[in-house]
């Protein structure tokens, strides 16, 4: 499965930005799918996650009430809806894929190229 997400920009806090994470090469809806972010100078974290079906969600305490995943099997994309932006959420993001949704990124056979998201105060 190739992973390709985009969507990343500038934007100013209290904004909004939706990623996109468009899979090729595979049977994506057997797939979960998350979003991990690095900032600078920090380790990659765990941003949000959906299962296969779209049935479950999964999201980091710092993004809760404020990010949303939703999948589209058919077009083979993951949408993360982000709303209420602060500057703390700057970071590269990256979707991966596997076949459960984990909170390790080491649990991920497959990674997106990563799309960069800036947020001004």
């Amino acid at each position: 499965v190739q992973l390709q997400a985009s969507g990343g920009g500038l934007v100013q806090a209290g904004g909004s930005l939706r990623l996109s994470c468009a899979a090729s090469g595979g049977t994506f809806r057997n797939y979960g799918v998350a979003w991990f972010r690095q900032a600078p100078g920090k380790e990659r974290e765990f941003v949000g996650g959906i299962n296969w079906s779209g049935g479950s969600t999964y999201y980091a305490d710092s993004v809760k009430g404020r990010f949303t995943n939703v999948r589209d099997n058919a077009k083979n994309t993951v949408y993360l809806q982000m709303n209420s932006l602060k500057p703390e959420d700057t970071a590269v993001y990256y979707c991966a894929a596997a076949r459960d949704v984990s909170y390790s990124a080491r649990q991920y056979d497959y990674w997106g190229q990563g799309t960069l998201v800036t947020v001004s105060s």
